[in-house]
């Protein structure tokens, strides 16, 4: 199995070399390069081309959005995850928007480190679970909140829906759920087909109108 090359972006070498301890005791995981802001980050993909990108935000010369947007066009094989302190909807609809696959909380555990690394290497968003509130919110101050009947969904699929919504993983959802991988995929397919929504923004926006999730006050 091909190992997942990571380029580490961040203007703090402190935190570059933690992140690179961190990930090497990951299974298939290799840490690339390092770089320090969004310019030295082009000159190191167009070298090693990695799969995975953990970009910081806050850098010197080229922030991590722009540099995000600039490699996202020029490489949209490879993954970017931001990881940042900032998680207002403003920044994490900003890193979205560039192209990142998912964003990530700085205050977050290890495991939910490894967690990002392993769903958006199978093509999925990861949205830490306070970065998916303030998401979530945004939809419903656009949205409203009144409540819409999720007729037609049987129970279970009303469950995955509800957890897609709430940014877990398909293998987080699995564990949940005590169901396999490929059953919880299975569900989301037949949500998608039946509900006639393709990605994963549009069944956030559904769970929402059909009042399956609920934020905390």
């Amino acid at each position: 199995m091909k190992s997942i090359g990571v380029l580490i972006v961040d203007d703090h070498k402190l935190i570059c070399a933690g992140l690179r301890l961190l990930l090497e005791r990951f299974e298939g995981v290799r840490v690339v390069a390092e770089a320090h802001d969004g310019r030295e980050a082009l000159v190191l993909t167009r070298t090693h081309r990695p799969d995975l990108i953990l970009m910081d935000v806050a850098m010197k010369r080229l922030n991590g959005f722009e540099a995000t947007a600039q490699l996202k066009k020029e490489f949209p094989e490879i993954k970017v995850v931001i990881l940042s302190m900032y998680f207002g909807k403003e920044y994490i609809m900003q890193g979205l928007r560039a192209g990142a696959s998912g964003y990530l909380s700085k205050d977050s555990a290890t495991r939910e480190l490894e967690q990002a690394v392993r769903t958006v290497m199978h093509g999925e968003i990861y949205l830490s679970p306070e970065v998916s509130k303030e998401v979530i919110g945004d939809y419903i101050q656009r949205f409203g909140r009144a409540p819409k009947p999720a007729e037609g969904l049987s129970h279970r699929q009303r469950e995955v829906l509800k957890l897609i919504a709430e940014g877990y993983s398909v293998k987080t959802i699995a564990d949940r759920l005590h169901l396999s991988i490929k059953t919880v995929e299975t569900h989301r397919a037949l949500l998608m087909r039946r509900l006639s929504i393709y990605n994963i923004a549009g069944l956030v926006r559904c769970a929402i109108r059909m009042g399956l999730v609920k934020l905390e006050k």
